[in-house]
């Protein structure tokens, strides 16, 4: 039998569970597909030679594009898919994959059920809570348009909630969005529908400020103190040079990263997820896989003075077991880690407890007074307290951070 080759896509989704990389519908070949396949990541692999595997045949969910996906439930083990734009009338908005019985269901969900959107990001914090902020509305029963308001599915209970409306930043779709090591989510970008233009990435920045985008990937570095971006759309063509930066999440500065190997060509509407020590990249608009460029690129992202494009991807070896009498490792200790060693690997004592999401809009000015930091825009969801009070805070930059209620 011969290899399965998935043919080039966009709008697809791209969701890692269990050492395997799941990919579903998108726009393929002229036309929306119910194409639904994924790549083995426990095994080393060049990408001229993908081992895919094809999963189409079990697939019930209708052909779609540009929907939400993320990894959540009970276990933390199973994919949750969201809306997006198909072809097909439907009142199902979510679908679960298992992939330990390779099977599909339907979920029934309590709560107010919101509209079907597309074009947006879904984000899951480390309690089981996507969110799913901005995006288009595919709602045939009303005014099809942009909205902004955050919808919350707990993928554990199964109860669809929303976030408030209070300070919402301006409406956006096929922005960047991503998880931080601290449980706070930072959204950055997107496309303006209404003024039909990107929207910037500059305000309250520095350094080599990328150009306004939408389109592009986005993904949390591996010590947890930068993101990276990739690709996009933008007024102009973006050139190979200007289609990778990083933004410093200490002091807000962005930098072009310093790069090995072969520069491959800008993408857009692409997807790209942090498998080991690699910035995985998975199809989008703008490349041609015959005879050079693949579906998937690799950046090796292991050392932050120098990142290195391979065609080699090499699995980490499983962790050891943590010995009751082991002393926690020192920071001096983590930077003599080997390249090949993801320090993302190794568990972090910081992580919150309780429920909290901040998003920080950068590419848009705010003229409500609640925003004393200029381009970013931060709320914060927290579980209410004994009280049901809600409280204000002032951060660090003198910005003001709401309590909210988890759930409504």
């Amino acid at each position: 039998m011969a290899p399965y080759k998935p043919n080039k896509r966009i709008g697809h989704t791209a969701t890692l569970i269990d050492n395997k990389l799941y990919i579903l519908g998108g726009f393929s070949a002229g036309h929306v597909g119910k194409d639904f396949f994924y790549l083995d990541v426990s095994v080393s692999f060049n990408t001229q030679n993908l081992p895919w595997n094809d999963l189409s045949n079990i697939n019930i969910v209708p052909s779609h594009s540009d929907a939400a996906t993320v990894k959540g439930g009970a276990s933390n083990s199973s994919l949750f898919l969201y809306g997006g734009a198909n072809d097909t009338v439907t009142d199902f908005l979510v679908y679960i994959f298992n992939p330990q019985g390779d099977s599909w269901n339907i979920p029934k969900i309590t709560g107010n059920t919101p509209v079907r959107k597309s074009k947006l990001t879904g984000i899951i914090d480390h309690t089981g809570i996507m969110y799913l902020w901005g995006g288009y509305n595919e709602d045939i029963n009303v005014d099809v348009s942009d909205v902004n308001d955050m919808l919350i599915l707990d993928t554990i209970n199964l109860v669809w909630g929303k976030g408030s409306l209070v300070g919402v930043p301006t409406v956006r779709e096929y922005y960047g969005g991503t998880l931080l090591a601290n449980n706070n989510i930072i959204y950055m970008g997107g496309y303006d529908s209404y003024n039909g233009k990107e929207l910037t990435l500059n305000q309250m920045t520095s350094g080599e400020i990328p150009s306004g985008r939408d389109s592009f990937s986005i993904v949390l570095g591996l010590d947890g103190q930068r993101v990276i971006i990739f690709g996009g759309s933008a007024t102009k063509d973006l050139t190979p040079e200007d289609s990778l930066y990083e933004l410093n999440l200490i002091n807000f500065e962005w930098r072009i990263p310093k790069v090995f190997g072969q520069i491959p060509e800008s993408r857009m509407n692409h997807k790209a997820n942090v498998i080991g020590k690699y910035m995985v990249i998975s199809f989008g608009y703008g490349y041609d896989n015959i005879p050079t460029e693949s579906d998937i690129l690799l950046l090796d992202i292991s050392n932050v003075d120098e990142y290195i494009w391979t065609n080699e991807f090499y699995p980490l070896p499983p962790p050891l077991p943590p010995s009751p009498s082991s002393p926690p490792l020192s920071t001096s200790t983590l930077n003599k880690l080997p390249s090949s060693i993801s320090k993302s690997s190794i568990p972090s004592s910081a992580t919150l407890p309780t429920t909290t999401v901040i998003g920080a809009i950068i590419g848009t000015l705010f003229g409500a007074a609640l925003l004393s930091f200029g381009g970013f825009y931060l709320y914060k969801n927290k579980c209410r307290d004994d009280n049901n009070q809600v409280e204000k805070n002032i951060d660090t930059h003198g910005q003001e951070i709401v309590q909210l209620h988890d759930l409504q």
